[in-house]
């Protein structure tokens, strides 16, 4: 049994990549940087991290994970499964076996 694999649109990854740009370019120059800062200084370095984070996350999907790829990993995740399936099914094939 085929499952047919819809064509992801990555409209969304760009609309949430333009976003969390937008989001940084606007923060960076209100956030401060100074060592003395403290608490305010540390919350500035780690939002920017995550905001570099998601920004990364989405780059690397629209430009890193090509469709080769994803069928290969498709291909492993089906094979495991069916793998799992006959396990699952000499399992219940054994326990029929001995209850009679």
């Amino acid at each position: 049994m085929m499952k047919t694999v819809k064509k992801k649109s990555k409209w969304k990854h760009v609309v949430y990549l333009i976003l969390a740009l937008a989001m940084l370019v606007y923060a960076l120059p209100m956030i401060s940087f100074d060592p003395g800062a403290g608490f305010v200084s540390l919350f500035g370095i780690v939002w920017s991290a995550f905001a570099f984070l998601v920004i990364g996350a989405h780059l690397h999907f629209l430009l890193g994970v090509n469709d080769e790829k994803q069928r290969a990993l498709d291909a492993a995740r089906r094979a495991k499964v069916r793998e799992w399936e006959l396990k699952w099914q000499e399992q219940e094939d054994g326990k029929r076996r001995h209850s009679l």
